[in-house]
């Protein structure tokens, strides 16, 4: 009995009005979708999609390209490795040199979605597929690039996946091959979720922007929602990296990355009602059942504080209608910034302002 029900493609639940497996022709592979691009999906306003994600991790050209093989050497047996993630790894490829590593499900074309609107992506539901995960470390990247890994190799650190009463838990040895073991709590989520850039060239899947793409914020777990300009006629959204656990900063490169199966709803905010709800939105905005959290992203990890200040400071004036120096001083008082991640060539910080602070005051939209 595993910590979680293997969910091969087309298997086990599937709660969304559509389903889209990972599949080669559903998904990319070290890049993110552009204009050009068809949708493998279209939906309507307000429609709820089951996505199968695969995690780059397992399939990557230094792990063998073959999760068959990477898994079973950690004593995965094959029916638990997903069959998606072998053939994905068997019939695409990508330049490690020019590409990055993650796999993106999709584009979902959603009807309505204009250039000036917001879509809003609500993560309804996110399930663990396997009940193991992998945390890497790979030279030339993470938080102390030239200290780690102190060895000649990559460092991919196989993590299982163990059920404690209704919770599951992460579970790692204090030293390789010692019986003492560290647990941490799991809190999934998708690493990936943003929509088309104009012209014709995919960009690269590391590095987060406008578009959303990267952003590693987790918080955008079950019930939370992000809300990204539409860039292109129908959004051509879609979703990847999948998460096990992160923490902010994600310092040694990945966190613990593992496949999911998402349940997303797709809703087009008309461009009048974002703005009355929110202002000009020029990026990612996340939204939990607690916290409205504007983002900052820059190459320079001070610039994205900066940039996420500003972008706070805009939504409170614009959502409340607050003078910008009393909003600087509730910032500076009640407000937690928190760096998103720093490894992912353009760094990331969101803010956590609490709703619940302005709940006698009134806002002039919802969205």
């Amino acid at each position: 009995m595993t910590a979680v029900e293997i969910l091969q493609p087309g298997s086990g639940p599937i709660p969304g009005e559509h389903y889209l497996p990972a599949a080669p022709g559903t998904v990319m592979w070290g890049r993110l979708p552009c204009a050009d691009d068809a949708p493998a999906l279209t939906v309507a306003d307000g429609a709820t999609v089951t996505i199968d994600t695969i995690s780059h991790e397992g399939i990557l050209e230094d792990q063998g390209k073959d999760p068959a093989a990477f898994f079973g050497g950690h004593g995965v047996p094959r029916d638990q490795v997903l069959d998606d993630a072998v053939q994905v790894a068997a019939s695409l490829s990508r330049d490690p040199a020019a590409d990055g590593p993650h796999v993106v499900t999709g584009p979902v074309f959603v009807t309505g979605a204009e250039p000036g609107d917001l879509l809003k992506m609500t993560v309804v539901a996110v399930t663990p597929r396997v009940p193991y995960g992998v945390v890497s470390n790979r030279h030339g990247k993470g938080a102390l690039v030239g200290e780690l890994p102190r060895g000649p190799e990559n460092v991919s650190v196989f993590t299982a996946v163990e059920r404690r009463g209704d919770d599951l838990v992460g579970v790692l040895p204090l030293v390789t091959g010692g019986e003492r073991v560290v647990e941490f709590p799991l809190a999934p989520f998708l690493g990936t979720m943003g929509v088309a850039v104009t012209g014709g060239e995919r960009p690269h899947s590391v590095p987060p922007g406008e578009h959303g793409g990267n952003i590693d914020i987790k918080l955008l777990t079950a019930g939370a929602v992000l809300y990204l300009p539409v860039q292109v006629p129908g959004a051509l959204a879609y979703v990847g990296d999948p998460h096990f656990a992160q923490g902010d900063g994600e310092v040694a490169l990945t966190a613990l990355e593992a496949s999911l199966r998402a349940t997303v709803r797709f809703d087009v905010v008309p461009r009048a009602e974002a703005v009355a709800a929110f202002g000009e939105v020029v990026g990612p905005l996340v939204r939990t059942d607690d916290y409205l959290v504007p983002t900052g992203l820059d190459p320079d990890l001070n610039e994205a504080m900066r940039g996420c200040v500003r972008a706070a400071l805009a939504l409170l004036r614009a959502r409340y209608g607050m003078d910008e120096h009393l909003a600087y001083a509730y910032l500076s008082a009640a407000t937690d910034f928190d760096i998103s991640q720093v490894v992912d060539i353009v760094c990331g910080v969101h803010a956590r302002i609490r709703e619940a602070d302005f709940a006698a005051v009134g806002q002039g939209g919802s969205a």
